[in-house]
């Protein structure tokens, strides 16, 4: 079994969602502790990249942040494989499918597996281009989770027949970012995903209330929380783990009380 499906075995799940090296290395290991200690059931790690497409101004800004600050992939592969001694959530990266190319797919994929990374999301991966790299991570353990937006429509079925580790469900038409509200019909999406998969999928982008992560919680297996956690490290640099791991603690505790 996927080590990724252990993040949803124990009723609905809480992603967060952390940009390696934004203020530096040493907080974002801070911070990934206190989130898995506070009840992250799975966390994912942004590679910054200089040109984030799918992400809002907040997770562009922690991407400049961290590359201004000098940090490489093999720094983050470093920072994995030391929070890998004592954090067992899964975890996965976040990146962008010209990181995998330039360090070189097979040398990425297999160092995600040696250092205990359990899957990899791209979000400027194609569906219809995923072979590109989904023999390498099947020869790695590795699990290349796929992204389902509202555009998806007719190929929803599709993605989900086929879909590795956990579903990302897109749940607004845009960049990452904190929405007021969510207006998209995710009921129906998800509805469609069940005929075709037990795959479980988690809801992400726009999230940032106890209100919301609950709201998207109930209709899926999970949710999934980036910019809010985000500006709460922009906010409070070195001493944001101790505020990360209170915000946890609401969000696990609003979709615990499903």
């Amino acid at each position: 079994m996927s080590n990724i499906r252990k993040a949803f075995e124990n009723g609905k799940a809480f992603i967060a969602f952390i940009t390696c090296g934004d203020p530096d290395l040493e907080t974002t290991a801070a911070v990934v502790r206190s989130a898995a200690e506070s009840g992250a059931d799975l966390i994912e790690l942004g590679i910054p990249f200089s040109d984030p497409t799918a992400e809002g101004p907040v997770i562009q800004g922690a991407n400049l942040r961290a590359l201004s600050g000098g940090v490489t992939t093999d720094q983050v592969f470093a920072l994995v494989k030391e929070l890998r001694r004592d954090v067992s959530v899964p975890m996965v990266f976040m990146t962008y499918a010209n990181v995998v190319f330039s360090y070189g797919a097979e040398k990425f994929i297999s160092t995600c597996r040696e250092i205990g990374i359990d899957g990899l999301i791209l979000p400027d991966l194609p569906f219809e281009e995923k072979d590109e790299f989904l023999p390498i991570c099947r020869k790695y353990g590795v699990d290349l989770v796929s992204l389902i937006a509202p555009t998806s429509e007719n190929r929803i079925a599709m993605i989900a027949k086929e879909a590795e580790g956990f579903i990302y469900v897109v749940s607004s038409l845009g960049v990452t970012g904190m929405r007021s509200e969510i207006k998209t019909d995710l009921a129906s999406i998800v509805k469609v995903i069940r005929e075709n998969t037990d795959t479980p999928c988690a809801i992400g982008f726009g999230i940032s209330t106890p209100e919301q992560a609950k709201k998207m919680a109930d209709i899926s297996d999970g949710a999934i929380v980036g910019s809010a956690i985000i500006k709460l490290i922009e906010k409070h640099g070195k001493s944001a783990p101790v505020f990360v791991g209170e915000y946890v603690r609401s969000m696990k505790s609003a979709i615990e009380s499903l």
